[in-house]
């Protein structure tokens, strides 16, 4: 097999029927192989050769170019593989909704999908209800039948609805989830443009501030809520997944687990907080999970959030504080006490340091030495 020469392999919908799209280089031998193949077209808009989906073609695109050309499945067989210690997906909400009689209800197929992919139940919840709404707003047209002019006129319709960049770039997500990945079409909606995304730089409280809320909540399981997700930086889903045994009291660190991206990984343990959650423990029983709610199951992420706010208003906040608003200022506060930027990177599990270094714009170590005009 001679190096470099390979096939693309994608899937295509064209007039409502499925193809195996073959994208390649422009290459004699390759073009010579693919006019062997059973009936094969070019299409100019998608710039490839294509064949009707079947296994028959399947099985002849692999016998034909075998040991000549390298065939590249990666985009047309879905290879993503789940951790077994994810969440349980909980979809009972989905089905004890009560909906009109016209209203056009999720295929379960997506939900499937979406379990099978072992999506956080907050972002099932969040596709689930971005892809109701758009078919919802194609209730007359068959799902299949819905192309990519279609999707462009709901998402002007978003734009003109004033709809966030946030919002627009999930109801696009969520839709071109089923249509790549439950019906097994990558790539389908290729010219979808996407909103320029939004440089909004993190809200952050004073350490003064993230202390005050701390001494005004209303008991100890508080108090331990709001200071493992300022001291540890950790999320509210990662902080409602968290175990008993994912406190490391010996080494001092925290383990977070099949985090976002299904990423595990070490964040800090604060020694104030340590004696905090063992008294905590004495005196809850907690049985799994670190925080539980009535029962011993687990605490909810909406719960998390109305303890934050309450103690923040308590405080005397003025803004309304958010769960994240204590992780963006862990970061914050660390990047102000010189930690360097990738240690930190680490402790709050970003993939890209660029996503960490948002906090270079916010941190007061930034402007310290920028004398104001006025001062001066």
């Amino acid at each position: 097999m001679e190096k470099g020469r390979s096939v693309t392999l994608k899937h295509l919908l064209i007039k409502e029927r499925r193809y195996i799209g073959l994208q390649f280089n422009t290459d004699k031998v390759i073009h010579a192989l693919v006019k062997q193949l059973p009936d094969v077209k070019w299409s100019n808009s998608y710039n490839m050769a294509y064949i009707l989906n079947t296994k028959q073609n399947l099985d002849e695109i692999f016998k034909i170019f075998n040991g000549v050309v390298w065939v590249n499945c990666n985009h047309f067989f879905d290879r993503n593989i789940a951790k077994e210690h994810n969440e349980t997906i909980d979809i009972t909400w989905f089905r004890k909704r009560e909906l009109p009689s016209t209203y056009r209800v999720c295929p379960l197929s997506y939900l499937d999908k979406l379990e099978l992919r072992k999506y956080a139940n907050n972002t099932v919840k969040t596709y689930v209800n971005a892809f109701e709404t758009f078919i919802n707003y194609y209730n007359t047209k068959d799902l299949i039948s819905i192309n990519e002019s279609d999707v462009r006129g709901y998402i002007l319709k978003l734009i003109q609805e004033d709809k966030s960049n946030a919002y627009i770039n999930l109801a696009i997500n969520s839709i071109k989830f089923y249509y790549e990945s439950v019906l097994g079409m990558p790539n389908r909606f290729y010219k979808i443009e996407r909103p320029r995304k939004e440089k909004k730089l993190p809200k952050v409280l004073s350490k003064e501030d993230v202390l005050s809320i701390i001494a005004n909540t209303n008991n100890l399981k508080h108090k331990c809520i709001v200071s493992l997700l300022y001291s540890s930086g950790i999320r509210r889903n990662e902080l409602v997944n968290l175990k008993i045994s994912d406190i490391d009291s010996k080494r001092m660190l925290i383990r977070i687990e099949a985090a976002k991206g299904n990423k595990d990984r070490y964040t800090l343990l604060s020694h104030s907080l340590l004696k905090d959650l063992r008294e905590y423990y004495q005196q809850y029983k907690p049985e799994k999970y670190i925080v539980e709610g009535l029962y011993g199951n687990q605490y909810s992420g909406q719960s998390i959030g109305k303890v934050v706010l309450n103690a923040a208003i308590k405080a005397g906040i003025k803004i309304p504080v958010t769960p994240h608003m204590l992780r963006h200022s862990f970061a914050t506060h660390l990047l102000e006490a010189g930690v360097d930027l990738r240690q930190i990177q680490v402790l709050l599990g970003h993939s890209s340091s660029k996503t960490t270094e948002i906090y270079t714009h916010v941190a007061t170590t930034t402007f310290k030495k920028i004398k104001n005009p006025l001062d001066s």
